[in-house]
């Protein structure tokens, strides 16, 4: 009986044991299945729809809308849109674009074209022209652009000399945030 015992108890341990590794090893699988997916972009989240950000004095506010979007090229850009609202003085709407430090250098004296889906194509002044923070950093005017982009998909093209682009394509969900973004006040 006391060998029956020692045996049942034994293979019950075994058994816990190969059953926690098992479950551990799952884990892992998964785990690296989710990280494999996630490097491949499968996965995408919809767009945040733009909220006040902050609070920087009480004489501004700023708004944005921000989003990370897959170039043509495979790297991905930071796509910011922001609005520095102001009692009394001009208010500012500028695009930002960050592109990671593997992404092509811009040529920030050549301005970005923003293509809608009927092929009109817009530019816009980049505000960096002599001093980028990053040569993957541009920061575009988009005062005179927004009213006049279309709510659906456009291509903006960031220039990278002669007649080399970066084409990011930008979902009418996002366009509508920019809307959204442009429409907002002091109050």
């Amino acid at each position: 009986m006391y060998f029956l015992k020692q045996t049942l108890t034994r293979r019950n341990s075994f058994d816990f044991h190969n059953l926690l590794k098992a479950i551990l090893w799952l884990l892992l699988l998964g785990i690296l299945t989710i990280m494999f997916f996630l490097q491949q972009g499968t996965f995408t989240t919809q767009p945040i729809f733009a909220a006040l950000s902050s609070v920087e004095a009480p004489e501004r506010i700023v708004y944005r809308s921000e989003q990370t979007l897959k170039a043509r090229s495979g790297n991905s850009w930071q796509v910011i849109l922001f609005k520095n609202v102001y009692p009394n003085r001009v208010n500012s709407l500028e695009l930002r674009l960050l592109g990671c430090s593997s992404a092509a250098k811009l040529i920030h004296s050549h301005p970005l074209l923003v293509t809608t889906s009927a092929n009109k194509v817009l530019t816009a002044k980049d505000v960096f022209l002599e001093d980028a923070p990053a040569p993957t950093i541009g920061q575009y005017n988009f005062e005179e652009i927004l009213p006049q982009l279309p709510i659906e998909p456009l291509l903006i093209s960031l220039p990278l000399g002669g007649q080399s682009f970066i084409d990011i394509e930008v979902p009418a969900a996002v366009v509508q945030e920019w809307h959204e973004i442009g429409a907002k006040t002091l109050s």
